[in-house]
């Protein structure tokens, strides 16, 4: 039997294209960052980083949702799960991220938190359990922000509500080009959030910043492909989006999904983990759909004075490109997958935990 991704993991196909990004000889030094917790995983599982030239550094930025969840919504999440009796659904990314109590402690101490694989299994749980509150805590980029529009948009149950931790990718592009210490030649964009947004939005963002970018799947050709193009035009000092994935994304995207982000959700000013609140990368429920509020419903606000991270922690700065997991004095010390100290450690899409598992480990 063939084996489909055959073509995308050709050793002849990746020797030609690595042959051909090594032949654009730059004569300085090239920084790309991606933005996408499974390519830094599809990155260090197939040893990318190994074939590039010695002039590119591919480095991780603020792409896993979980991780870039500030401490105050998981925080308010606790305090619904632990005070009010709720069903609190999630990802199951989200119940080890350390806090002032995690959801999985909270859950040792009684609290009802429930792991479910979609915002459309939270709103089945509030139609088998009328007699309760279920909140469900919708995380995630422009990829689950359709879902969990759709999701509202079929009529939930009253009993359901949501703790809306959805992010933007966009502006925090421009976020990231303001951080003082960061220079960024190029941007590696996510395959599965352009497949939902199309490639419009960062048409704009490259032409009003100067920066290029292209959108790469998750197979070693894929991301080979995309930075070739990339670098073509850093090296030419070109400014465009390159497409390297379109066997799934197109110019427009999806339309009906974008359409019932925009039916359901108002863009609003939201915090990052180690970025900060970035205006209009965020998403609140518009008027119609306010019912649905968890905070709102059960009269609570965030917590604005909760410490971004654990002491020693240094999860804000590996998920803006700062500092490498490595550099981390608690990476594979005190802070392993097993006994996570910050969320990078802990999700599927963290950077820390794809280093940590996609490395050979040395001991004693």
């Amino acid at each position: 039997m063939n084996d489909p991704l055959g073509p995308f993991r050709d050793p002849g196909r990746l020797r030609g294209l690595t042959d051909r990004l090594h032949g654009l000889g730059s004569d300085r030094t090239l920084t790309f960052m991606h933005v996408c917790g499974t390519h830094e995983n599809a990155i260090g599982r197939f040893g990318v980083r190994s074939l590039l030239p010695p002039w590119l550094r591919v480095i991780a930025g603020p792409g896993c949702p979980v991780c870039v969840c500030p401490p105050a919504e998981i925080d308010a999440a606790v305090r619904l799960a632990a005070n009010h009796g709720v069903i609190l659904a999630t990802f199951g990314d989200m119940v080890r991220v350390p806090g002032r109590v995690s959801l999985a402690e909270a859950h040792a101490r009684g609290a009802d938190v429930r792991v479910v694989r979609g915002v459309h299994e939270a709103a089945t749980l509030a139609a088998d359990h009328a007699e309760r509150q279920v909140v469900m805590v919708a995380v995630g980029f422009e990829t689950t922000a359709c879902t969990t529009a759709a999701a509202v948009l079929a009529g939930p149950p009253d009993n359901f509500s949501l703790i809306g931790a959805h992010r933007l990718i966009p502006p925090a592009l421009y976020a990231l080009l303001g951080l003082e210490d960061l220079r960024l030649d190029g941007f590696l964009l996510p395959g599965h959030a352009t497949t939902v947004t199309g490639t419009a939005d960062y048409e704009t963002f490259a032409t009003a910043s100067g920066v290029p970018a292209a959108v790469a799947g998750f197979e070693p050709l894929d991301i080979l492909l995309a930075l070739e193009r990339l670098a073509t035009l850093a090296v030419h000092d070109q400014v465009a989006v390159a497409n390297a994935y379109t066997r799934a994304v197109r110019p427009a995207g999806n339309p009906r999904a974008r359409q019932a982000v925009d039916d359901v959700f108002d863009p609003e000013d939201a915090a990052w983990r180690g970025l900060g609140v970035i205006p209009a990368s965020g998403l609140t429920l518009r008027k119609p759909y306010r019912k649905f509020d968890a905070l709102a419903r059960f009269g609570m606000t965030l917590d604005p004075d909760l410490p971004e991270s654990l002491p020693g922690c240094a999860c804000g700065r590996v998920m803006v490109g700062l500092t490498e997991p490595e550099a981390c004095p608690l990476f594979d010390a005190t802070c392993t997958p097993t006994s996570p100290r910050g969320p990078c450690m802990v999700s599927q899409e963290g950077t820390c935990r794809s280093r940590f598992v996609y490395r050979e480990v040395r001991r004693g």
